[in-house]
């Protein structure tokens, strides 16, 4: 049973199967395109971890605001990606492990929160993908929500478990 949190057209993660002893299927999207084509099996102790300090980053809106004022998001994705300094470290974002080392990812905040990213492996599955930017806006609550909302799954003993938050209740 696969569960579902976010709009996989803006942001969504997927929580799968179970795959013992700590590791566990998921899947993210980004603007409607799958991030984690070449690797969606997370160890769940590490990568509930991930998520946790990510939503809390975005909480706090501790995200670095647009770096470039007046360009557009591909642009910026474009300037930082050509940038070799620290500067464009500032803007680096879902830290999350293998899973998505496959793509360059960068964040910055305007009323939304704004997601740029290119798959850059030359075995990417969708080879019209390969080097495209694509950019998500999605309001940083929400983010850090659905974000919450599924390391509270990872974090449960099982599919069936109810989640922290729902515990709360």
């Amino acid at each position: 049973m696969t569960r579902c949190f976010g709009d996989r057209a803006a942001f969504a993660i997927e929580v799968g199967e179970i795959q013992p002893p700590s590791f566990r299927v998921v899947d993210l999207w980004v603007a409607g395109k799958r991030l984690t084509t070449d690797d969606n099996s997370v160890f769940v102790p590490f990568f509930a971890s991930a998520l946790r300090s990510s939503a809390a980053q975005v909480r706090r809106r501790d995200i670095k605001p647009c770096p470039f004022p007046g360009h557009t998001p591909e642009e910026i994705f474009r300037l930082l990606q050509g940038d070799d300094t620290e500067f464009r470290e500032q803007f680096w974002f879902m830290q999350w492990g293998e899973t998505v080392d496959n793509l360059s990812r960068y964040a910055y905040l305007e009323d939304d929160l704004v997601i740029v990213f290119a798959f850059w492996r030359a075995g990417h599955p969708v080879p019209g993908d390969l080097g495209k930017v694509f950019t998500a806006r999605i309001p940083p609550d929400e983010f850090a929500s659905v974000v919450e909302e599924a390391a509270d799954l990872l974090d449960a003993r099982s599919i069936g478990s109810p989640s922290r938050h729902q515990r709360e209740r």
